[in-house]
């Protein structure tokens, strides 16, 4: 006998539909699972065989053949557990077939019968509403970010005798408490009040803040780089509810979001340690599953340590940069995954980390500096629009932190600086098309919206004439420029905005 079941296999963030095939044919008692199956998937045979017995189901003494189509997708993950099960019981006549009619299923099942949680619940739930699914079997701890897909039945089961309940005539939902969408709790953000002086590391941070713009701080050890980097996150605006369910269904496939969490509401900020690998940091591997890149899509990527980090997989983010996307080609798979974010790196001038210091003396050699920053190439470096050098902080306004008495004004906290931001974002939206931020845009943007006035034109050309700049560093001035305008209130870009603009890529290391 011949039976199908409906569920869904991951490539890159989404799904794509998999129809579940079992055939009992005569032979020697045997399963065997065609369809580009990785080791996982094959080896849901035994699981399945366990679970079906120790759940009082009868196991055929047949030969069994699954396949998964389409047969030239590859397929990964033990989530083909529970539609393979449920396909097996109704070949077997232990289910009727018309109870799997529109039906997906998805879940990995343990050797007791009991379902076990799976990644990817909330793409496959995505792809089965866009099937037009009549109800979707998931495993009860993906229960909540199924469940945030509007207008789909979800039907959560502990186990596999749970499962065939669900698919009864008479099913009843039972009485589970109401779906997790309330925000996941989110640590105290660092407020820009705690980073004393850094002026223009500050002001820098505002820009790359309001504009979508990349930022290296580059300073002596102690110096604030890094808690600069963590403030950023509170800078950015809140995430509206398609970005929140983008960044949900992204944990979801990398396997990190919470068991039984709803929506994630709060932007990533994401700090890859400085040896971890490109399959690490961009994504893919032998199950290819999303990095730190795309984890931190609409959010932050910090790159603490930035001249410690391998050559070659720093040189790989040259594209994705460019792009707001990654797109990873292999033999038998094309995955994209989005990655609009703002980058932050934070390195020290040297090894020693002194050079350019007036009160401590570096130890590092010509050689050894020049072979440090040989690691961050000119092409790279070429798409931070923002380079900041920083000096140490001096003790008396060290103090101001703790309480000290001080003239200096005390500086401005996360709230006041965000309202600043807020306002300039609001001014992109109303002037980009489709509410593009100033990093995105294209040269004929620039041109066409960026409103430059000709004394800022003519300083601009006079800059790339003197420092013999490429065009993208003077595409890269000039949207930093039209940000800088938009913190001011201003609707023309002016000489002044430029001048400022350039204060940030003077850096050469």
């Amino acid at each position: 006998m011949l039976a199908r079941s409906s569920t869904a296999a991951l490539a890159g963030i989404e799904a794509y539909p998999v129809q579940v095939e079992v055939d009992l044919a005569p032979g020697l008692p045997a399963l065997v699972i065609v369809g580009l199956a990785d080791a996982a998937v094959q080896e849901s045979r035994e699981r399945v065989r366990s679970a079906l017995r120790n759940s009082g189901l009868r196991l055929p003494l047949s030969r069994v053949i699954v396949s998964l189509a389409p047969a030239d997708r590859r397929k990964q993950g033990p989530s083909f557990d529970l539609p393979i099960a449920l396909a097996l019981t109704c070949a077997s006549g232990q289910l009727d077939p018309s109870q799997l009619k529109g039906i997906w299923s998805c879940g990995e099942l343990g050797l007791d019968g009991q379902l076990r949680p799976i990644r990817g619940a909330l793409s496959i739930a995505l792809a089965a509403h866009r099937a037009g699914a009549r109800a979707l079997l998931v495993p009860l701890d993906n229960r909540d970010e199924a469940c945030l897909v509007k207008g789909l039945d979800v039907r959560p089961a502990g186990s596999l005798n749970q499962a065939l309940e669900a698919l009864q005539p008479n099913y009843k939902p039972s009485s589970l408490p109401p779906s997790g969408i309330k925000p996941r709790p989110k640590p105290a953000p660092v407020d820009l009040q705690d980073v004393q002086g850094q002026a223009h590391g500050r002001r820098a941070l505002e820009i790359a803040a309001a504009g979508g713009h990349h930022l290296l701080l580059v300073g002596p050890p102690g110096s604030g780089k890094t808690l600069l980097a963590q403030s950023l996150a509170g800078l950015l605006p809140p995430l509206s509810p398609p970005e929140q369910l983008e960044i949900t269904q992204l944990y979801s496939v990398a396997g990190e979001l919470e068991q039984q969490g709803g929506l994630i509401h709060e932007r990533p900020f994401r700090s890859p340690h400085h040896s971890c690998s490109s399959a690490a940091l961009l994504g893919g591997g032998s199950s290819p599953r999303p990095g730190e890149l795309a984890l931190a899509h609409r959010g932050v990527l910090f790159l603490d340590e930035l001249g410690e980090f391998r050559r070659d997989v720093l040189n790989q983010l040259r594209q994705p940069l460019e792009q707001g996307a990654l797109r990873l080609s292999r033999a038998k798979q094309q995955l994209h995954y989005p990655c609009c974010i703002s980058l932050v790196a934070a390195t020290n001038p040297c090894p020693c980390g002194w050079y350019g210091d007036p009160e401590h003396d570096c130890s590092c050699t010509a050689s050894e500096r020049q072979r440090y920053w040989g690691r961050l190439s000119g092409p790279l470096l070429d798409r931070i629009d923002l380079q900041v050098v920083m000096q140490r902080v001096p003790a008396e306004i060290l103090l101001q932190g703790y309480g000290a008495p001080s003239s200096l004004p005390l500086p401005e906290s996360t709230a006041c600086v965000a309202k600043r931001i807020e306002q300039a974002r609001q001014r992109m939206e109303n002037r980009n098309p489709k509410g593009l931020s100033n990093h995105r845009l294209c040269t004929r943007d620039l041109r066409e919206r960026a409103q430059l006035a000709e004394d800022a034109l003519a300083l601009w050309q006079q800059v790339m004439a003197a420092r013999a700049l490429s065009a993208r560093s003077g595409q890269r001035l000039l949207s930093v420029a039209r940000t800088i305008a938009d913190l001011d209130g201003e609707s023309q870009v002016g000489s002044s905005a430029v001048a400022e603009a350039l204060t940030y890529r003077s850096f050469m290391p």
